[in-house]
This record gives structure tokens, C-alpha cells and sequence, in this order.
């Protein structure tokens, strides 16, 4: 066939009438019945007609008429996806790159069509792949940042580096990556992001509401309600569009319980319902609201909601960490015995005053109150929470072999200068340092990676958080969190506990090994005697005016973004709100009592009824 039999045809197909260009079609192909450039013409004609059925077969026909024509499976492969069929895409998908694995575009297509099935897992590895081929196609760093953030994989940073550099993006590619940003937790870009595509098109509704829940996201609530006021009142009362009204909804919901209305709440999310039928995070709300009322059988049973449908989607991802008898998925470490700890040898490295101060402790137990007073502080700089140590060792284990904690001893002087450089790099890119001051990382779970900190800042304070087990407990059951591991740990109360006493025994086994500068910050006695527990770290860490440190809500109150699920309690002022609160659930903490019982008793902690700072 030559083009000229061909061109009236796009040119009908290009003008809007496929009934013109399927009826040419159909008169050229009783002569070339198995031409493929005229069936791919008349199924893109039919489709336009609607008549998708007859498409899809003549697609089907393609593939069988050439079958190691990667092109054809794409075309089927794309309108099956089209239609609805994504299980049959993907298929047709997995062949077309069978037949042509480097083609980069191709891998980016099966990708999106395995996450549309939820099959994150297999989508971040096929647009890893599709990445390998392609490293600088903004397109598929960002999808590949989508399915990595969508499994917890830390590679989805690293993707999104260069993103300035893209723009400007389509208007779906710029939504795509502001939910890539936000999947981070990277706020601040992602606002920005929205924000510019809000201004492209206020008729959107839906980037609308996603803006609004951002500028709720950063405390930002007189600028999230007045955009949400502006979708409302475009709101038709007939409007058919569910996800839409559904997410207004919510959104009522969240900002009636940021003003306190949790009566208001809690009945817009029972009339609402759910977004779908894997939203977890309208259990979460809802537990939430019915917890303020003071309605714990509500609160506990949305709660099981919430983490049935969470553990659902992690087993999807992380099968192993639910087999019987496994360890907490937060407990994948080793421990460094004494006899190892003394074979290392004596490398230099900075002494306390050049090392950062290292805030953790178990989730919920009060670190972001501790990190927001220190940076209150003039001589001190906190940064967004991040997983730096966990990133540092994949890096040392893929690129040397060795195991973390256990080879730490094998390191060399240049092995530990380089890990110290890459940890100020990560720390860099995550706050504008301010070099008279001394960095603050605070990290609950960095309690965890004792032995690679104190090997590369052996002279470093520590302040560990301190709360009492139970009221730990239940602050984390109730927190929708992003991290895989914590939520895996929170399935349930028993798996909970059992969790917090093998992390509270993993730091207590490393701190008799190491012996690191420690200060102990009791939650009870930091809100019960704020000024006397701030002189105290005070001291720990050579400070002087630890008055500054008072002012933290105020300093919280300034920064654009703050990267912990107590986003909208570290703007309050110290309060004892959160003390004793477990109690309102003591009947469903009875059967944990006895596995938290060791801590309890270590710490000093009783289950009285009465449980305030004088209970140590």
C-alpha cells in the first residue's frame, strides 16, 4: 500500500468523521484484506464511532496476523487498557516487550497499566527498568517515583532530583509530579507545583481540592478553607461526579476537626462513607473524631478498619514480613556483640560539638516536641525527618558487600570520611545549613542504627524520647503512617507491642555495648516542668539559654512544613493532653499489658488509673 491510498484517510480521521474514513477503509481492504496500515486505520475509526468491541477484535486480528510485531501487541495492549480490560492489557503488554525489551517507552506503558492494577512491586521494577533505558525522561522518572514512593522505596528521591530542570509540563505530567513530591512527603514542592496548575486551570476542580488539602497539610487552614469555599460554591447540587463530592466531603471533615467540631466530623464521614473500598484513610479520620468525643469502641473499631485495609496493601509488597514467628519488620538488624565493638579500630572523627545531635526514640514518643524546642534554639538546626542511615548503609552494602551492623568494624578511615560526606550531602539537600549552628537529626527510628551512627560519630549526644509504653501504643494505632514498617507494626495491638518492647531492647542491648552520651527526656516531665526538663538538655548539650527553647510553638508556627504525623499538635503550646489517654482504652490494652510488662518495669512506669509525670 503507498501513502497517497492512505492520506484521505487520516485526513478524514484528522477532520473528525471516522464513519468517512472506516467506509474507505473497508473499500480498500477487499482488495489488501491483511493490510496492516488500513486495519489500523479502521480500528482507530471505529473506536472514535464507539464502536469499541469491533475495535478491539481488529487489534486482536493484528496480533495474530503479525505476531512479532511489538506494535501491534502496544496498540492492543493500549486499547484494552482503554476499555477497561487492564488484566488483558498487561498481558499484551508483557508480550510487546518481550519482542522489543529496550524500548523505553514501551516498559513506561506496561508500568502504568501494573499500577493500575496495584501491582506496585512489579510496576517499580518495570519503570526502574524503563528508567535504565531511558534516565532522562522526565515522564518515567516520575511514574518510576510514583511506584518506588508506593512501595517505600527510597530510590523514588533520587528520581525526582533534577525536577526543575523539566519544566514546564503538561498539565499531567505537572499533576503527576506534584503527587510524586507529595508522596516524598516533599510538601513545599509539591504545593508549588499545585499551585501553578491551579492558576492554569482554576476550573479543575480536583487540583483544586488537592490544593486545598495541601495548604491543610501545612497548617496553612484560612487558605485551605477559602479554596474549598470556591469549589463549593461551583458545586452543582446535581453533580454526578462521586470522587468529587466525596472529597469535599472529607475535606469538611478534616477542617470542622482542625476547628475543634468533631461531632460535625465524625457525621459527615459516617454519611459519606469511604472514597473506595481501599481508602483507609477515612478509618483513620473517622477513629480519629470518634476519639475526641470520647467514643472508644468507635474509635477502636474504625481503627480495625483502618489497618485491615492498610496490612491488605503491604502484604502486596511485603509478603515475608507476615510469615509466622518473623521478627518485626522494624527489627531487621543485627546486634554488634561487646567482642566485635572492641576489634574496631580507632579511626578520627568529629567530637560532639562538630556531630550532630540525634533526637529518637519509639514513634509518638514525644521527638518532634524535643526537635522543634531545640531549633528554637539559635546554635541549633533541625532538618526533615529522613531515613538517612538506612540510606547510607544500602549504599555501603551495594557497593562494598558489607553488612550492616555487623562488617562496621571493617571500615576504614576513607570508607567512614566518605559516609560522614554522603550523610552532610543528604543533610544539605534537605535544609539550607546554617554553618554556626549544630545540625539536629531527629529520627524516632534512628534508634535502631545505634552501631553505623556511634561508628561514624562516636562523640555525638543523644536525647532519647521517653513516654510511657501504653500511651505510645495508642498515639501509634491511631496514626495513618507512610512508612511500610511502622505500618505493618501497627496491624494490631498485640504485633504493636510486641514491636516497641523488641525496638526498646535492640537500643538498650546497643547502649550498654557503646555507652553514647544520652540524656532520657521523660514526656511526663517535659510538659509537666517544661523550663526545668529545658535547662536539662540544656546542660547535656553545652548550651546556654535554654529559655529560647520555650518558644518552639511560635518557631513551629513560621516554618513552612513540618514532616511528622503531630503536624497539627507541635504549632500548640506544651499541653497534657496526651497523658494518661490510654486509659479511656484500658480494656482492649489488657491482653498486651503482660508483653509490655518488661519495659513498664524497666522504665518505672505503673497502669494505675492515675498516669501522670509522678508515676516514675
Amino acid at each position: 500500500m503507498t501513502e497517497p491510498m492512505t492520506d484521505p484517510i487520516v485526513a478524514a480521521i484528522q477532520a473528525g468523521d471516522p464513519h468517512s474514513a472506516g467506509r474507505q477503509c473497508r473499500d480498500q481492504l477487499l482488495q489488501t484484506p491483511d493490510d496492516a496500515g488500513l486495519l489500523v486505520l479502521l480500528a482507530l475509526s471505529l473506536w472514535q464511532q464507539g464502536e469499541h468491541a469491533e475495535a478491539l477484535e481488529i487489534y486482536a486480528r493484528l496480533t495474530r496476523l503479525y505476531p512479532e510485531g511489538s506494535v501491534h501487541w502496544r496498540n492492543y495492549a493500549a486499547t484494552l487498557r482503554k476499555a477497561g480490560d487492564l488484566e488483558a492489557s498487561e498481558r499484551a503488554y508483557a508480550t510487546a516487550v518481550r519482542l522489543a525489551p529496550d524500548d523505553a517507552e514501551l516498559l513506561e506503558l506496561h508500568g502504568l497499566v501494573q499500577m493500575d492494577l496495584g501491582r506496585m512491586v512489579e510496576a517499580s521494577e518495570t519503570l526502574l527498568a524503563a528508567f535504565g533505558r531511558s534516565p532522562d525522561s522526565p515522564s518515567i522518572r516520575i511514574h518510576a517515583a510514583l511506584a518506588c514512593a508506593a512501595c517505600r522505596d527510597l530510590r523514588a528521591e533520587n528520581l525526582l532530583r533534577p525536577w526543575r530542570q523539566w519544566l514546564p509540563l503538561d498539565d499531567y505530567l505537572h499533576s503527576q509530579l506534584a503527587e510524586a513530591h507529595a508522596a516524598q512527603n516533599n510538601l513545599v514542592a509539591a504545593l508549588e507545583l499545585m499551585e501553578e496548575l491551579s492558576r492554569r486551570r482554576p476550573e479543575e476542580r480536583r487540583v483544586r481540592l488537592r490544593l486545598a488539602g495541601l495548604y491543610e497539610r501545612m497548617n496553612r487552614i484560612e487558605e485551605a478553607e477559602a479554596v474549598l469555599e470556591g469549589v463549593v460554591v461551583q458545586h452543582d447540587e446535581a453533580d454526578t461526579d462521586k470522587s468529587v463530592i466525596s472529597e469535599i466531603a472529607h475535606l469538611k471533615a478534616r477542617f470542622a476537626e482542625r476547628r475543634g467540631g468533631y461531632a460535625v466530623a465524625r457525621d459527615i464521614l459516617e454519611r459519606t462513607g469511604p472514597r473506595n473500598e481501599h481508602d483507609f484513610t477515612h478509618w483513620f479520620e473517622l477513629a480519629h473524631a470518634c476519639d475526641r468525643l470520647g467514643d472508644a469502641s468507635a474509635a477502636m473499631a474504625a481503627l480495625q478498619t483502618a489497618h485491615s485495609i492498610q496490612i491488605e496493601g503491604i502484604k502486596a509488597i511485603h509478603p515475608r514480613w507476615f510469615e509466622p514467628n518473623r521478627k518485626s519488620p522494624l527489627i531487621q538488624k543485627d546486634r554488634v556483640s561487646q567482642t566485635d565493638y572492641a576489634k574496631w579500630p580507632a579511626l578520627q572523627a568529629p567530637d560532639a560539638e562538630q556531630s550532630p545531635v540525634f533526637v529518637m526514640g519509639f514513634p509518638r514518643s514525644g521527638t518532634t516536641l524535643l526537635e522543634q524546642m531545640l531549633d528554637a534554639h539559635p546554635r541549633l538546626q533541625s532538618m526533615d525527618e529522613r531515613p538517612f542511615f538506612h540510606m547510607l548503609a544500602r549504599q555501603l552494602e551495594n557497593s562494598t558487600g558489607f553488612q550492616i551492623p555487623l562488617d562496621l568494624g571493617k571500615l576504614s578511615q576513607r570508607d567512614c570520611d566518605e559516609l560522614r560526606m554522603g550523610y552532610l550531602t543528604f543533610a544539605c539537600s534537605k535544609v539550607p545549613r546554617r554553618w554556626d549552628a549544630q545540625l539536629v537529626d531527629k529520627n524516632p527510628m534512628n534508634m535502631l542504627w545505634l552501631p553505623l551512627i556511634h561508628r561514624l560519630f562516636p562523640s555525638a549526644r543523644y536525647i532519647f524520647a521517653l513516654r510511657h509504653p501504653c500511651d505510645v501504643l495508642l498515639s501509634n494505632y491511631m496514626q495513618n503512617f507512610m512508612a511500610s514498617t511502622l505500618a505493618a507494626t501497627c496491624a494490631d495491638l498485640e504485633t504493636l507491642a510486641t514491636g516497641y518492647v523488641e525496638a526498646m531492647r535492640h537500643w538498650l542491648y546497643h547502649v550498654e555495648v557503646f555507652k553514647p552520651a544520652v540524656f532520657v527526656s521523660r514526656y511526663e516531665d517535659l510538659v509537666a516542668r517544661p523550663a526545668e526538663q529545658a535547662q536539662k538538655i540544656a546542660s547535656h548539650l553545652g548550651l546556654e539559654d535554654a529559655e529560647t527553647m520555650l518558644g518552639f510553638d511560635r518557631r513551629a508556627r513560621e516554618k513552612e512544613f513540618i514532616a511528622t504525623p503531630s503536624y497539627t499538635q507541635v504549632i500548640e503550646p506544651i499541653n497534657t493532653k496526651g497523658m494518661g489517654r490510654w486509659q479511656r482504652y484500658r480494656e482492649y490494652f489488657e491482653p498486651v499489658l503482660p508483653i509490655l510488662a518488661p519495659m513498664l518495669e524497666h522504665w518505672g512506669y505503673t497502669t494505675e488509673a492515675r498516669a501522670d509525670a509522678t508515676e516514675h
